[in-house]
């Protein structure tokens, strides 16, 4: 699982979703990537199994890239406790990704088998997704401007 080696602090605050991505919004590796299309977390294990489901399917050819990195700690506290007495435990880390953030990458395999690769690892992750050739992003931010 991804997780950072060391943080500055064990605990963090939720924070927000709002807003679309600013950052990380262009594919720029490959050929290929998967948007998200709604903001979410998503845990370590899901890009873990969706990075799997990507390489079995293209029988480890070509190359693929991950985009986003689980940074944000989210804890919970134990099942029928009660209210106060601080703050949970660790349980897991999470990637706060937002609408338009390219998620995953790949390169050096054909179009379908790509889609299909991307399709395949867009059912393991919690949010709704879409993929993208580099040509439609880049089509798309000139036809805007």
């Amino acid at each position: 699982m991804l997780m950072p080696k060391r943080v500055k602090r064990r605990k963090q605050f939720r924070g927000s979703m709002a807003g679309k991505a600013l950052r990380g919004n262009k594919i720029t590796n490959g050929e290929f990537g998967l948007v998200a299309a709604e903001p979410c977390w998503i845990r370590s294990n899901q890009i873990e199994a969706a990075r799997i489901a990507m390489t079995r399917y293209i029988k480890r050819g070509g190359k693929v890239w991950i985009k986003i990195f689980p940074d944000k700690p989210v804890t919970t506290k134990p099942a029928e406790t009660r209210m106060g007495s601080g703050k949970g435990t660790l349980e897991y880390w999470v990637a706060v990704v937002k609408p338009g953030r390219v998620m995953f990458e790949l390169a050096g395999v054909p179009e379908e088998v790509a889609r299909e690769a991307l399709r395949l690892a867009m059912h393991k992750l919690p949010c709704k997704c879409k993929i993208v050739s580099r040509e439609e992003l880049e089509g798309g931010d000139n036809s805007e401007n």
